[in-house]
């Protein structure tokens, strides 16, 4: 298993753990990741709705929130950092500048197509940035217009696929279109890091995510060209998790068939372990009665079945009578939880496993 490199950084295992939000995967997990030779990933949406932050200010809040959590991290190991900051959001700015103030690795974002981040870069900023996408198209126009823009290309790529939990860069009918499956993808993507590298003379890894569980995933996905993988469900039912115990356990606990797709009040398909408050939300019972936040461009309270921040809060917090979990499409595999040292044994041995039987 080869380590990842994006530019100057130095990943010694080439597994990153996914952003999830809100609250899920902040300083515990993230330092927990890191120090096993990972990048681990804080989530900054809705950072700012949770702890024990001193400003009455949302805005202030958030800033205050991700300052802490990164700090946090940093006491707790020496490994590599990342954050994940959804372009949708609507204090976008404030968490780039003052990640990259706090001296962040990487900077993960996706969410849509961070056409400006690059902007926010000076003079002897080591932060690396790297867009999620969902499509060669994206990756392609994304280093165009940092190119033109910002005479910069991207350090990586995620390349996430369908099967992804959370919000997903596809429309519903896509899903299951054969050419969005992971591999195809990857490939897809691969092509235009290598016309970049030939036009600019930049690497730029690819990362496959969304529907990888376990080493034989990574051997396959890396043997087609992915530099690393980036794996999130699998590592929510871990003891250093910041989720709750009965957030956790939502996924131990989840079968198959119960992970559904829904339309997220954000606009974009999202998979999740469905659940009662998604059901009453469908028959119009669980309207917002007004936007105490207005945390996403793209969400309308007038319009919207529910308030996603508040839902997703409620779950972090082990509220699931008022909330919902998202997952991947791996969360009926998931049976107990472990430790993130457990997880990494496990993979590297799957992989290795896997890298035999194989060749």
């Amino acid at each position: 298993m080869k380590s990842l490199n994006i530019g100057d950084l130095k990943i010694p295992i080439p597994i990153i753990q996914g952003g999830m939000g809100i609250g899920i995967s902040l300083s515990g997990l993230a330092s927990a990741v890191a120090n096993m030779g990972g990048i681990g990933v804080i989530s900054t949406v809705g950072i700012g709705l949770i702890g024990n932050q001193t400003n009455a200010n949302y805005r202030n809040r958030n800033i205050e929130a991700i300052r802490n959590e990164i700090r946090k991290a940093r006491e707790q190991t020496v490994g590599v950092l990342g954050v994940n900051i959804m372009s949708v959001i609507t204090n976008f700015s404030d968490m780039v500048r003052t990640t990259i103030e706090e001296g962040i690795d990487v900077i993960f974002s996706g969410a849509g197509l961070p056409l400006d981040l690059p902007k926010y870069l000076g003079e002897g900023i080591k932060t690396k940035l790297v867009p999620i996408v969902s499509s060669a198209r994206a990756a392609s126009l994304l280093c165009q217009k940092w190119k033109q823009n910002f005479n910069y290309l991207p350090d990586a790529f995620v390349v996430e696929g369908p099967k992804a939990g959370g919000h997903l860069g596809f429309k519903a009918h896509d899903l299951d279109n054969e050419n969005n499956k992971l591999e195809n993808l990857v490939s897809d993507v691969l092509r235009v890091t290598e016309d970049m590298k030939a036009k600019y003379g930049k690497d730029i890894p690819v990362i496959a995510a969304g529907g990888i569980f376990d080493g034989e995933d990574m051997y396959q996905i890396m043997e087609r060209g992915a530099a690393a993988v980036q794996l999130g469900t699998r590592f929510v039912a871990t003891e250093e998790c910041d989720a709750s115990i009965e957030f956790k356990n939502a996924i131990v606990q989840a079968k198959e068939e119960d992970v559904r797709i829904i339309k997220s009040p954000v606009g974009m398909p999202g998979r999740t372990i469905f659940n009662k408050f998604l059901s009453e939300a469908n028959e119009g019972k669980r309207r917002p009665e007004f936007c105490r936040n207005n945390c996403i461009k793209s969400c309308n309270p007038k319009t919207t079945s529910y308030c996603i921040s508040e839902a997703l809060l409620a779950a972090y917090q082990g509220n699931l009578t008022n909330g919902f979990a998202f997952t991947g499409a791996n969360a009926g595999r998931v049976t107990k939880i472990s430790t993130v040292s457990k997880i990494f044994t496990e993979l590297k041995k799957e992989y290795q496993s896997a890298k035999q039987r194989f060749k």
